[in-house]
């Protein structure tokens, strides 16, 4: 998995294990990468049979994430809930635009109130 080391001092805190959204370029294409970020947008378009993408945003920009039916109907709760995901997939560029394709998600909500309170995240599970 492509990780970047969580910063010290008074930037804003990441989740642990997490690839900022600034830095999606950098892996390849195909390659197994963790995002997270505050939902801002999901769509299910009716003609997208079944798929949901979510628009993520984190300090440093917007990650885009498609969900596959298969992969909604397992993480349905955080994917209608959540509205801070943890989400593990694959980079696809397509058209110059990166997308995570998702294969697992996490609903990390509670880890709001840290951000506010500006304690540190608890290492990831």
């Amino acid at each position: 998995m492509f990780v970047t080391p969580v910063p010290d001092g008074p930037d804003w805190p990441r989740p642990p294990a997490c690839l900022p959204a600034d830095r999606l370029e950098d892996p390849p294409q195909g390659a197994r990468v963790t995002v997270a970020g505050l939902v801002i947008l999901r769509q299910r378009p009716g003609t997208a049979k079944g798929v949901v993408f979510v628009t993520l945003e984190d300090e440093t920009g917007v990650v885009n994430v498609i969900v596959w039916r298969k992969i909604y109907e397992r993480f349905r709760r955080a994917v209608i809930a959540g509205r801070l995901l943890r989400v593990t997939g694959r980079v696809q560029r397509a058209h110059s635009v990166t997308h995570v394709i998702a294969e697992e998600i996490e609903d990390i909500s509670h880890m709001l109130d840290l951000l506010v309170s500006g304690e540190p995240l608890p290492p990831a599970s």
